[in-house]
């Protein structure tokens, strides 16, 4: 097997974070990145379910339905706002 050079620009952070990781695990860099080259070939996929960031829980609709009132000293004219509302 003849071995090659792969470059990856990543941010120093991560790369870090990550190297810290992998050595508490007995891993160098480049073995942890040889298993996930070898998981993705074997799988002939990313091998991780990949998501986008959890959806914030949105309220449910009717539980503030008539409780939102105007604050009593709120004395700018809809007019000003109307090019908004439209």
């Amino acid at each position: 097997m003849s071995a090659a050079n792969i470059n990856v620009r990543v941010d120093s952070e991560i790369k870090n974070q990550a190297q810290s990781i992998f050595e508490s695990m007995g891993l160098d860099m480049t073995t942890a990145i040889n298993i996930f080259l070898r998981q993705a070939v074997r799988q002939r996929r990313i091998p991780f379910v990949i998501t986008a960031e959890p959806a914030r829980k949105m309220p449910k609709p009717g539980g503030w339905e008539g409780k939102i009132q105007m604050a009593d000293d709120f004395d700018a004219p809809l007019e000003d706002f109307k090019e908004y509302m439209e």
